[in-house]
């Protein structure tokens, strides 16, 4: 049975569910940042997915892209797969800015990653939108949100570029 990795639990909000990836939204105000994560029991890298996933994989990704281009104007969007220090199988999509605190440099070990304030806006929820109807809600998780994180009123989000 596929579980989320504690990390990416403890430091991402849930966004929904693809045909393949469990969709997060990474709680750090500096970015933009999706991650996705196959839910495969054992993945670790992208050759541990048959074809068939991987090409979904690819699907999703895009469709991410592109959600996190429209949503917050993106100037590039970087996409990586680390799993250096969680090793289950996750793929980070970040949309970047001229300015943003790491420009031009990755935003991996940048800096510590800064939480969102409670009571801001919500990002995740430009996002969800963008995804479509493929997306559904998130399923419940060995590591549970606060009550505040559901659904239908997502942890209130924001990030300075909301406005763009």
């Amino acid at each position: 049975m596929f579980e989320l990795a504690p990390r990416l639990a403890a430091d991402t909000v849930p966004v929904g569910r693809l045909e393949l990836c469990r969709v997060l939204w990474m709680d750090d105000v500096a970015y933009p940042w999706l991650v996705l994560v196959p839910e495969r029991e054992g993945a670790v890298e992208l050759y541990d997915l048959g074809a068939a996933d991987q090409a979904a994989l690819i699907r999703e990704v895009c469709l991410a892209s592109r959600a996190l281009k429209e949503a917050f104007s993106a100037h590039k969007i970087n996409v990586g797969a680390l799993g250096n220090l969680v090793p289950q199988l996750h793929l980070h999509v970040v949309a970047r800015h001229p300015g943003d605190p790491a420009w031009p440099g990755p935003v991996w070990g940048h800096a510590p990653r800064r939480p969102y304030p409670p009571g801001a806006a919500a990002a995740a929820a430009r996002v969800r939108a963008r995804l479509g109807a493929g997306l559904q809600p998130p399923t419940e998780s060995p590591c549970p949100s606060p009550p505040s994180e559901s659904w239908g009123g997502a942890r209130a989000i924001a990030h300075k570029n909301l406005s763009r």
